[in-house]
């Protein structure tokens, strides 16, 4: 079955199998490899105009991976990043003779400076966009007094609330970052809306800050000042002071948060707040790759409460999370559960459904898409009805399924085959240069082949009598699939010497002579050689090693 293509199977010349030597490769080795293909490619040595065309070409990429192999830095660059570290601007100041640690570590310095360039032509968007449904009618109705309202015989379903913001963030220099927000909500007819603006900056590594100024038709004008610093490796602090301007005049607020490390997965925080709403929170988080657990105390005016939550995650494709947690103060007590499962790339789908006294019941329904998120709070009943809670626990998950059925897994199969056509249609040029190349590679190759086998015959030595490489199908239940092998009988014949053929450790895509028949899928070598006037066969993986002759490889004719 095919996997996703991947560009760089094509893009990417690997250097060390076009040479046929080892990674490890000595000067010595890589000078002797790469004079056989000189001589083997070489323009003079042929004088048909096409054949010598085919043969510069093919000299010419030999000779850029010689080039880059026996330079010991840009050979370490390639071991380490391959040809798009080549690529990168700003390698020719960079002072040779140096580590392969060095190199790496130039690198990153280069690649933080072309991704800073890349960050301050763009803006990072975030918005949020909740609306709130007042369902209760579906469960809470009127007495019969009521009845002979116009259409009181169907259950209404109002927006009552509903809550809009934007933030964009536009990096001005390595360290300065503008952020601009703005929200707008409304609530039963009453509405209004805040506009801020925020200039951070990166002092060191160990922290930053932030002014912030804001307005709006509800409340006055807001100075805020948000500090963050690393105080120890495994404690930080962050302080958030705000003037508010009203016409009840100015409201100071101020938060400060300390937070620890109490282990590799485990943060500690205790939290002050001063001013309308003062409180002092303490709470433990531990988050590792299965769960995510949570533990919180509050003592605060008004609300006081404790708190706790577990969060499972499933280790599959959809990345699935089950929740649910337990929330109890001087407000009442709610008990909320719910799961979230990845939808399609970039989407996270998720409802959680909400029991509490005195707030009811109800559902919250949220969509994350990339950067945006949509939520749906429904508020079902002000009351404990175990109707309510059944319909707002089953409904969504059999709405779920159906939607998933019949058109969220349609469409991402649909889109999936649409980004494999595009990726076999943006590569299909490529395949074909590459093919094109090994043909010509190939009839390049008769003489040189002619000459090796007179040799071998005469010796009754190393004769490749067959050679295939690509898809085979041998499982009989994949009979149905199609195979897809070329002939590599003559380049392998070519790379025979002394009564020898020796293939490194790397795919054989890149030998000469050879291409890729089936980008995606998995490949083997199959060679019928002869050897001493004996058959011999073997199969290869693609990136294996292989050294031929073999007595293992003799068949045995007696059987």
């Amino acid at each position: 079955m095919a996997t996703a293509l991947s560009e760089e199977e094509l893009d990417n010349e690997d250097y060390y199998s076009l040479l046929n030597v080892r990674r490890e490769a000595t000067s010595e080795e890589l000078k002797a490899a790469y004079r056989r293909l000189c001589m083997l490619y070489h323009p003079d040595k042929h004088r048909d105009p096409e054949l010598k065309l085919q043969a510069e070409r093919l000299f010419n990429l030999v000779h850029q991976a010689y080039e880059v192999l026996s330079d010991p830095q840009t050979r370490a660059i390639y071991d380490i990043y391959g040809k798009r570290g080549l690529e990168m601007e700003g390698w020719e100041v960079v002072e040779r003779r140096r580590t392969p640690a060095e190199i790496r570590e130039e690198f990153e310095r280069l690649q933080r400076e072309r991704e800073e360039r890349r960050l301050q032509q763009r803006t990072n968007p975030k918005g949020t966009i909740s609306v709130g449904i007042d369902a209760t009618d579906l469960f809470d109705r009127y007495e019969e007094e009521y009845e002979d309202v116009s259409g009181s015989g169907f259950p209404q379903i109002e927006i009552n609330k509903m809550h809009i913001s934007q933030s964009i963030e536009a990096p001005l220099t390595a360290s300065d970052t503008a952020i601009l927000s703005g929200s707008l909500s409304t609530q039963n007819g009453n509405g209004g809306g805040s506009i801020n603006f925020a200039l951070r900056r990166v002092t060191s590594a160990k922290g930053w800050g932030e002014l912030e100024f804001g307005a709006g038709d509800l409340q006055g004008p807001l100075f805020g000042l948000k500090l963050f610093r690393n105080l120890t490796p495994r404690c930080f602090v962050t302080t958030n002071c705000a003037l508010q301007f009203s016409s009840r005049g100015i409201r100071p607020g101020l938060t400060t948060v300390l937070a620890r490390n109490l282990d590799k997965n485990t943060v500690g925080y205790l939290q002050w707040r001063w001013g309308i709403q003062s409180a002092m929170n303490t709470s433990i988080v531990r988050d590792t790759k299965t769960s995510h657990f949570t533990v919180a105390l509050q003592l605060g005016i008004p609300h006081s409460f404790a708190l706790i939550s577990y969060q499972h995650k499933f280790q599959d494709d959809d990345q699935t999370r089950v929740k649910g947690s337990l929330k109890a103060g001087f407000f009442g007590t709610v008990v909320e559960y719910g799961a979230e499962r990845k939808i399609s790339r970039h989407s996270v789908l998720g409802a959680a459904v909400s029991v509490g006294v005195p707030q009811g019941v109800s559902l919250k329904v949220k969509l994350n898409r990339a950067s945006q998120t949509y939520f749906f709070p429904i508020h079902l009943t002000d009351q404990l009805l175990p109707s309510a809670v059944f319909y707002a626990t089953v409904g969504p998950l059999v709405l779920y399924f159906a939607l998933h059925r019949l058109v969220i897994r349609p469409y991402l199969r649909a889109q999936k085959e649409k980004e494999l056509e595009k990726q076999r249609e943006s590569i299909a040029t490529n395949i074909l240069q590459k093919k094109q190349e090994a043909e010509a590679a190939v009839q390049l190759m008769q003489e040189s082949v002619r000459r090796i086998i007179e040799a071998e015959e005469s010796r009754m030595g190393l004769i490749i009598v067959n050679a295939w490489y690509g898809k085979f199908v041998n499982d009989r239940s994949k009979k149905s699939e199609k195979v897809k092998v070329i002939d590599v009988t003559v380049p392998l014949q070519c790379l025979v010497k002394d009564s020898k053929l020796i293939l490194t450790e790397a795919s054989k895509a890149g030998l000469p002579g050879f291409y890729d028949p089936c980008v995606g899928e998995e490949k083997n070598l199959k060679v019928l050689y002869q050897f001493r006037g004996v058959l011999h066969q073997v199969m290869a993986l693609d990136s294996e090693t292989l050294r031929i002759p073999k007595q293992s490889h003799r068949i045995d004719t007696d059987g």
